[in-house]
């Protein structure tokens, strides 16, 4: 079941098997007893004619040359007047011996001799095969040996038919009747395409042998392609070229086989390479090679997101008393395949070129193997293995591509954290980036005036009444601080919103008097006040805008909500399912975050979070 053998093309050989042979016959072979059995019915002959010389008495047919035959030959001449039959000067002549011409229709011509020589050459070729077989032992198998048999008794029955009781070819000359008269032109032909690669040492077959492995792996890159142009705009490919004769596919073994696709939602781009890996992926160790590999690039992520689809062509049935069948209860694919997945994803990693640090560059590896029933496997332990760490299998099939493409779908669609997470870390992971991905390390506070700005990028540095700090702990974890504009302040110079930023140096608890930049408000000089130093002022290159609300005094976020937030009101944004929906939503268009209050950082919940299209 693995191999396919068809015929195509020419080769040109030497050494032509006997197992190309028989394969070769058995295409020819009907047509080939069709043909003889066709010459049967009007075969070529030639006519011979034969003269001799008998008594008068015995001649049937006298023929009209026997007038010349006696005029030059008087001695058969008779003198008889009462039976002579010819008159010369009054005399009867009687001849005692005649000429007889007799015609004789004989079938032993140049093309039946061609023709029986051809069946006794294929007789004897048939004869060393079996002899070969019976050799190694090979005869075990019924059905060819049949197919031997049947085929000798068909040349023995046809060498037995009279017009091919002829002699042996001493030579073979091309003529009309063997080009052009029915049955004849046949047997020559399949000569050709039979007999010429074993006498004149070419043929006009080749066995071509594929193995459907290697066809089941092209399939899979050819439908993964179609499952993504259905809804993705193809940019680029160089799989599939042109030549001068016509279209022909190459699925070229190396970096540059590719297909580059596009998002037309979000303009994202991603692609598909074959049989290698994306330029700077590696082993230190041994050489991988996956079947297809996707790589994702999302917007506001550096990162590449990677994914291997190997295709599998074997599948364990799951025979029930099989080891298989007591764990998995279904078919499924190996567990040798699984591990190769296990193996891909560690083995094969990415140098930073910064830092100079191997990293694991592969965030999902996946089986693609021949099952047609997708709602049974749903319930497969390697299905559900994919959702718990990311490695599993997929049933792909012409008529069961439904799991793939959805998949396909989710992992373009997901967010670039949604697709970070669904790679397995390492333990302790999380504790590690949990003050970096939620910890409130960035202050967004308020401007009374407008001049307090000129002053703060001018001097760098932001002052903060302490009063308006309710938990101190959290000033030992400010690592930014940023100036909000309101509306009421900036609306003249149209810059509003949150425009800058900046790395703190150092803070401490001044009174206001001391603050010198900026001239105390009368009262306020013995109050104490927070300084913040800021390292450099910088500006965002997309403001963040009120989107119709303020901050009163200070609000905090994390840094990684403060640089993805395009309303102030998405800084409020806490929890994990809050964060969740933000990020799908914000794939696809604009959100608007809704709180309990007007001022950001004196609201206490998140009423909803909508989409907006963009």
């Amino acid at each position: 079941m693995r191999k396919t053998y068809h015929l195509t093309g020419l080769k040109e050989t030497r050494n032509q098997s006997l197992t190309e042979f028989f394969t070769i016959l058995q295409h020819l072979f009907n047509q080939l007893i069709q043909a003889v059995e066709r010459i049967q019915s009007a075969p070529h002959s030639k006519l011979n004619v034969e003269k001799r010389v008998l008594d008068a008495a015995r001649a049937r047919k006298p023929s009209k040359e026997n007038i010349a035959f006696l005029t030059k030959r008087p001695h058969y001449l008779v003198n008889d007047e009462k039976l002579g039959f010819i008159h010369n000067n009054g005399q009867w002549f009687l001849p005692s011996h005649v000429l007889e011409t007799k015609r004789q229709v004989d079938y032993d011509t140049m093309e039946n001799r061609f023709v029986r020589w051809v069946l006794v050459r294929i007789s004897q070729k048939l004869i060393d095969l079996k002899s070969r077989l019976s050799e190694k032992g090979r005869l075990q198998d019924p059905l060819l040996l049949k197919r031997l048999d049947l085929m000798q008794s068909h040349f023995r029955r046809l060498l037995k038919l009279d017009f091919l009781n002829v002699g042996e070819m001493k030579q073979l000359s091309i003529s009309l009747v063997l080009q052009m008269a029915p049955g004849y032109r046949e047997v020559y032909r399949n000569y050709l395409m039979l007999m010429k690669g074993l006498s004149i040492q070419s043929d006009l077959f080749r066995l071509s042998m594929k193995d459907l492995a290697q066809l089941y792996e092209y399939w899979c890159f050819l439908k993964i392609h179609d499952l993504l142009s259905r809804k993705y705009e193809l940019l680029k490919q160089d799989i599939i070229k042109i030549n001068r004769t016509g279209v022909f596919v190459t699925l070229d073994k190396t970096q540059k086989a590719k297909m580059v696709y596009r998002n037309p939602k979000n303009g994202e781009l991603f692609t598909l390479y074959y049989n290698a890996l994306p330029k700077g992926d590696q082993s230190p160790t041994l050489s991988q090679r996956p079947d297809n590999v996707l790589t994702l690039k999302k917007n506001d992520s550096s990162a590449e997101y990677k994914y291997i689809f190997d295709a599998k062509y074997r599948m364990n049935p799951a025979y029930e008393g099989t080891p298989y069948y007591e764990k998995y209860k279904m078919p499924g694919p190996e567990e040798d395949d699984i591990n190769t997945m296990h193996r891909y994803r560690d083995a094969i990693v990415y140098m930073d070129g910064q830092h100079r640090e191997f990293e694991r560059s592969m965030f999902g590896t996946y089986v693609l193997f021949p099952y047609h029933d997708e709602a049974q496997f749903r319930e497969h332990r390697f299905y559900k293995s994919i959702e718990l760490i990311n490695i599993g299998a997929f049933p792909f099939l012409p008529n069961s591509t439904a799991l793939m493409e959805a998949f396909l779908d989710e992992i373009i669609q997901d967010s670039p954290e949604k697709d970070y997470e669904r790679s397995t870390q390492p333990r302790g992971t999380k504790d590690y980036y949990r003050n970096k991905m939620t910890g409130k390390n960035v202050a967004v506070g308020s401007l009374r005036e407008a001049s307090q700005l000129a002053a703060a990028l001018k001097y760098g540095f932001y002052h903060v009444p302490l009063e308006n700090i309710s938990d101190h702990k959290l000033l030992t974890q400010l690592e930014y601080v940023a100036l909000y504009q309101s509306r009421s302040q900036f609306q003249s110079t149209g810059e509003m919103g949150i425009h800058w930023y900046g790395k703190v140096l150092d803070w401490k608890v001044v009174r206001r008097k001391e603050i010198t930049e900026i001239p105390a408000r009368k009262g306020t000089e013995e109050k104490l006040y927070v300084k913040f130093t800021v390292e450099q002022w910088m500006k965002r290159d997309k403001p963040i805008i009120s989107g119709g609300r303020g901050i009163y005094t200070l609000l905090y976020t994390s840094k990684y909500m403060f640089d993805r937030a395009s309303e102030i009101a998405e800084l409020k944004l806490e929890t994990d399912e809050d964060l969740v929906k933000w990020r799908e939503h914000r794939r696809v268009g604009q959100v608007k975050v809704n709180l309990n209050h007007e001022q950001v950082d004196l609201a206490s919940k998140v009423l909803g979070i909508d989409f907006m299209e963009s």
